[in-house]
């Protein structure tokens, strides 16, 4: 299997574009993948600078519905128009940060290759995508100001719009998040209900980042208590994007080797 992290917010190979954003290639025996596409068009000319084939790709997977993670997509269909993209039916649903819209293009819905599902879905041996995230153990605070809109009206953001992909390949599993939204934690409750243990990887931010870097006490403690959770696992963790350098230092200093960065241009595996 092939992994490689094509946007994220800084920059790990020389003249790969940084962004606020998030996009993973994966090659697995069966299939040519990307979880999310970034913020920009970034994710073409990364993908160009590091000769990876985006025309080859079958399944684009939405983690949720943000803009720094589907602006790519556009950009994406004029080079790949055959490649079914997945994403929760609430993730079409306009999304807020304030006053400020957060949500996708809405052009994206009009493609040919857009797929809306609902729950869970098994794509086939190596693909299992799962949502129904309800627990809020160590809940990211940085939701509070996150909003929807729904049957006309907005609402705080449930993120009942975010999925998750499980790749099972060679005997392990990869769970793979765009920010984890719901909490790690939860999503890692979840992945347990559904197949009775712990991934062998975990690719995901963690919607960890304040602008300023000011925590709070609280919000070092959900931190530092989520890092030390994670560190009883038998689980090696990539993580950046939402998690911010602040925070990820943070779990770093808990969680030693179990914890790596994500950057743009690096290959995971």
């Amino acid at each position: 299997m092939k992994i490689v992290t094509l946007v994220e917010n800084t920059c790990g190979v020389e003249n790969c574009i940084a962004e606020h954003g998030l996009s993973i290639y994966i090659e697995t025996k069966k299939h040519r993948l990307l979880l999310d596409t970034g913020q920009t068009d970034a994710v073409i000319k990364n993908a160009e600078t590091l000769g990876i084939d985006l025309g080859a790709v079958d399944t684009v997977i939405l983690s949720h519905g943000h803009y720094d993670h589907s602006g790519g997509i556009l950009p994406f269909s004029g080079l790949n128009d055959s490649a079914q993209i997945i994403m929760q039916k609430g993730a079409a649903e306009p999304h807020y940060h304030g006053e400020r819209y957060i949500g996708i293009d809405t052009a994206i819905l009009k493609l040919p290759g857009v797929c809306l599902i609902e729950g869970d879905i098994r794509l086939d041996e190596e693909l299992f995508l799962f949502s129904g995230i309800k627990g809020r153990r160590c809940y990211p605070q940085g939701n509070r100001k996150l909003s929807r809109i729904f049957n006309g009206e907005k609402v705080e953001d449930d993120f009942s719009h975010e999925q998750c992909l499980v790749i099972t390949q060679d005997g392990r599993h990869w769970l793979l998040s765009g920010c984890a939204h719901n909490g790690i934690l939860n999503i890692l409750d979840r992945y347990r209900e559904l197949f009775g243990s712990d991934p062998d990887y975990v690719i995901s931010g963690f919607h960890m980042m304040k602008r300023d870097g000011e925590y709070t006490d609280a919000e070092r403690s959900v931190i530092t208590t989520t890092a030390r959770e994670l560190s009883q696992m038998n689980t090696v963790f990539y993580s950046g994007h939402c998690t911010g350098l602040p925070a990820f230092e943070l779990m770093k200093s808990v969680m030693g080797d179990k914890l790596e960065a994500l950057r743009s241009g690096e290959r995971i595996i």
